[in-house]
C-alpha cells in the first residue's frame, strides 16, 4: 500500500510538473503568435529556434547586419518541446534557413538522457523539419561547454558528434561546433564569457558565436 501511495505521489508530482512547464512554454508560444498578428515576419529569413542561448541573445539581429533573422527560441526548453511546438515556430514561416540550437537541456533534465538520446531526437526534429522544408538550409549549432554542466560534458560531447557524422550525410545541412572555442588552454569552459549563473553567455561568449556563425548564414 505504502508503495503504490509513493508512486501515485510521484505521478501526481510529475503531472503537476509538466503541466506547469506546458503552460510557461505555451505563454511562449502565444507571444510570438501576438507578435506575428502585430507585424508578420517577411518570407526567406533565417529562422532561429532552441533553448534559452538564443534567448537571452536579445542583440542577435545587430550581431548579423544585412541579415533578417526571426528568433523562435523559449527558454528551457528540450528537442521534444521544439517538436511539440514545431507547427507554431517554424511551419508559419517559410524561411530560406532555420538555425538549431537544443539539446544541452535534454542532457540536464536527467542523468539517464545519453547523447544518443538527444541524437534520436534531433532526428526526429530533423524529419519533421525536412517534410516541409526539403531543401531548406538548415544549421545545428553545437551543445557547448559550460561551468555549471561540465559534469555532462561526456554525454554532450557524445551527442553532437553523433549529430554531426549524420549531418554530413545530409544535403543542405551544417553541424557548427562551438565547442573548441568556448574552451581555455587548459581545455576547461572559459570562465569570462559566462554570466553569474555559469550556464548562460555574456557579451564576449556571443561574440565568440557570432564569429563561428556569421560564415554559414545566408545572404
Amino acid at each position: 500500500m505504502r508503495f503504490k501511495k509513493t508512486l501515485l505521489f510521484s505521478l501526481l508530482a510529475f503531472f503537476i510538473l509538466n503541466t506547469v512547464q506546458s503552460q510557461k512554454f505555451k505563454a511562449d508560444v502565444l507571444a510570438f503568435k501576438k507578435q506575428d498578428s502585430i507585424a508578420f515576419p517577411p518570407s526567406n529569413a533565417i529562422l532561429f529556434i532552441g533553448s534559452s542561448s538564443f534567448t537571452k541573445w536579445k542583440d542577435v539581429s545587430s550581431c548579423f547586419p544585412g541579415y533578417t533573422i526571426i528568433n523562435r527560441a523559449f527558454g528551457g526548453s528540450t528537442l521534444l518541446d521544439v517538436i511539440h511546438y514545431e507547427k507554431e515556430i517554424i511551419f508559419p514561416y517559410k524561411p530560406k534557413q532555420i538555425v538549431i540550437y537544443c539539446g544541452e537541456n535534454d542532457i540536464a533534465s536527467s542523468d539517464t538522457i545519453s547523447g544518443k538520446t538527444v541524437f534520436e531526437r534531433f532526428k526526429i526534429l530533423y524529419g519533421d523539419i525536412r517534410k516541409v522544408y526539403p531543401k531548406t538550409s538548415i544549421v545545428y549549432l553545437s551543445m557547448k561547454p559550460s561551468p555549471s554542466r561540465w559534469k555532462m560534458k561526456e554525454r554532450m560531447i557524445n551527442g553532437n558528434e553523433l549529430i554531426r557524422d549524420f549531418i554530413k550525410k545530409q544535403k543542405n545541412t551544417v553541424f557548427v561546433s562551438v565547442w573548441e572555442k568556448m574552451l581555455d588552454s587548459n581545455n576547461q569552459p572559459i570562465p569570462t564569457i559566462f554570466l553569474e549563473d555559469r550556464l548562460h553567455m555574456n557579451a564576449q561568449g556571443y561574440s565568440i558565436w557570432q564569429k563561428i556563425l556569421e560564415p554559414v548564414l545566408l545572404k
